[in-house]
C-alpha cells in the first residue's frame, strides 16, 4: 500500500510548468482557442535526432519483417493527427463542463494556442519491463494571425503517459495519453490562474 502511495505522489508531482512569457491572467476572458500543433525540431532521447530514431527503429524492424519498418515511420507520423491530437482536444474540452472555455483546430477563434512538441519519448511496454512516454512542450498562445504578438507561453515538462493497470503495449497509445495529461494540466492552470 505504502508503495502504491509513493507512486502516485511521484506520478503527481512528475510534470512541470515554468512560464516563459507574460502570466495566465493574461488569458482571463479567452472563451475559444484555435488550435495549431507544432512538432519541428523533436528531439528524441538517446538519438541526434528524430530521423537518426526513425532510421534505428526501421531497421530493427525491417531486420524481422521487411517492410514493417516503414509502416512503423507511417503510423510514427500519422498518429499525431489521428491520435495525439484529438486526445488533447478531448481532454482539454472535457475539463469545462459548461462548455465556457473551448478548444479545436480551425474553429475560427480569435486566439490560437499553439501545442509545440519538443521532446518525445515512446517508452515501452515488454510484459514484465515497461516505461511511461514522456513528452516536453511549449504553450503559447496569441491574437489569431498574429503570431509574433505572444501573450503567454509556458514549458511544460515531465509529462507522462501511460494506460490504466498497465495495458499500454502500443507506444501510440502511451504517448496519445501524456497529450491528455497534458491538455488536463493546461486546462486546470486556465481554470485556476486565469482569473
Amino acid at each position: 500500500m505504502l508503495i502504491v502511495v509513493l507512486l502516485c505522489t511521484t506520478l503527481m508531482f512528475s510534470q512541470k510548468v515554468k512560464v516563459t512569457k507574460g502570466d495566465f491572467k493574461n488569458l482571463k476572458g479567452i472563451t475559444a482557442y484555435n488550435l495549431e500543433f507544432d512538432y519541428s525540431n523533436l528531439s528524441i532521447p538517446k538519438y541526434k535526432s528524430e530521423e537518426e530514431f526513425l532510421e534505428d527503429k526501421m531497421s530493427k524492424r525491417d531486420e524481422k519483417d521487411p517492410e514493417s519498418g516503414e509502416k512503423f515511420k507511417e503510423s510514427w507520423f500519422a498518429d499525431r493527427e489521428n491520435r495525439y491530437e484529438p486526445k488533447f482536444i478531448e481532454s482539454f474540452n472535457k475539463r469545462f463542463d459548461d462548455g465556457d472555455v473551448k478548444a479545436g483546430k480551425d474553429i475560427g477563434a480569435a486566439y490560437t494556442m499553439k501545442v509545440h512538441t519538443t521532446l518525445m519519448y515512446a517508452g515501452y511496454n515488454v510484459g514484465v519491463v515497461r516505461q511511461n512516454s514522456k513528452i516536453e512542450v511549449t504553450i503559447s498562445v496569441y491574437k489569431t494571425g498574429e503570431q509574433n504578438n505572444v501573450i503567454f507561453a509556458a514549458d511544460y515538462t515531465k509529462v507522462e503517459g501511460s494506460g490504466a493497470m498497465g495495458y499500454d503495449f502500443d507506444s501510440g497509445y502511451r504517448i496519445s495519453e501524456a497529450y491528455a495529461k497534458l491538455a488536463k494540466e493546461v486546462a486546470k492552470n486556465i481554470q485556476k490562474k486565469a482569473k
